[in-house]
């Protein structure tokens, strides 16, 4: 079975925990939400910091969610998302999604969340998901689409940024696109039954703007993201900090609105 093959461009730096731990089941898995049911057994994949993976449970239980990512570190900060909120129906486990080390048919519900577009290989990641979901089960998958982003004022440096933040992420493997490519890749893995949509996120207050602009600004120098931008020969230190008082700009402007869209594909196994 193919392995891992792509880089994770942002890595685990703050200002992308930042990000991960405010996402909920509401703002970034709404679509899924009238799928769940209690009892159901659920494995997320890419759970990051879990915040995601506790409402899921919340939402299923008694049932039992299984939540994986690449490496031990991240998952101990799941598990204490999961202790601060009082649940014990999530087990923990380091997983490669191209091969999981699950039985065939083992859930219900397969979630994965800003996932796909950072491994080598979608569709076999997709192959494997629909291998774990039990017949009639559902493989959930939500993807950002960063040549859709939009935001206002315009700016020449975001703009930059925006064509960095591409070339960096496929030279490293993974598809920044991969939201209006889910459809075609969960065809390519064998499912039939899809349910393709599409949402966002948007900031556009002062409090959203500021959030997401600094953390934007703090990842763009100091993240993995970064050291991978100059390494890869793709930007210099100077054009990095640049972007990042570009970001910061950005988020001192009354009008300023900035949007995410997502593709989303609901598949029945």
């Amino acid at each position: 079975m193919p392995k891992e093959t792509a880089v994770y461009t942002h890595g685990h730096h703050e200002s992308v925990l930042r990000s991960h731990r405010w996402r909920t089941a509401a703002n970034s898995a709404a679509y899924l939400i009238g799928e769940l049911r209690p009892e159901m057994d659920v494995l997320d994949v890419g759970c990051g910091p879990g915040t995601i993976t506790a409402d899921l449970a919340a939402l299923v239980a008694p049932g039992r969610v299984t939540a994986v990512d690449t490496t031990q570190e991240i998952l101990g900060q799941a598990a204490e998302t999961a202790s601060e909120r009082g649940l014990d129906t999530i087990e923990f486990a380091v997983a490669d999604v191209h091969a999981l080390q699950f039985p065939d048919d083992s859930f219900d519900v397969v979630h994965a969340h800003q996932v796909l577009q950072h491994v080598g290989d979608p569709v076999q990641a997709l192959r494997e998901m629909r291998r774990v979901c039990r017949p009639g089960g559902i493989v959930a998958a939500r993807d950002s689409d960063y040549a859709a982003m939009s935001w206002f004022p315009e700016s020449p440096l975001m703009n930059a940024w925006q064509q960095l933040y591409g070339r960096v992420a496929r030279a490293n493997g993974g598809e920044p696109d991969a939201g209006r490519r889910l459809l075609s890749w969960a065809r390519a893995a064998g499912f039939t039954d899809i349910t393709p949509t599409a949402a966002s996120w948007c900031f556009a207050t002062p409090e959203s703007r500021d959030w997401w602009s600094g953390l934007w600004a703090d990842r763009t120098v100091g993240s993995v993201y970064a050291k991978l931008a100059v390494d890869g020969g793709h930007a210099t230190p100077e054009e990095l900090t640049a972007i990042a008082g570009a970001w910061r700009t950005w988020g001192e402007q009354e009008d300023g609105w900035f949007m995410v869209p997502h593709g989303e594909i609901l598949c029945r196994a």
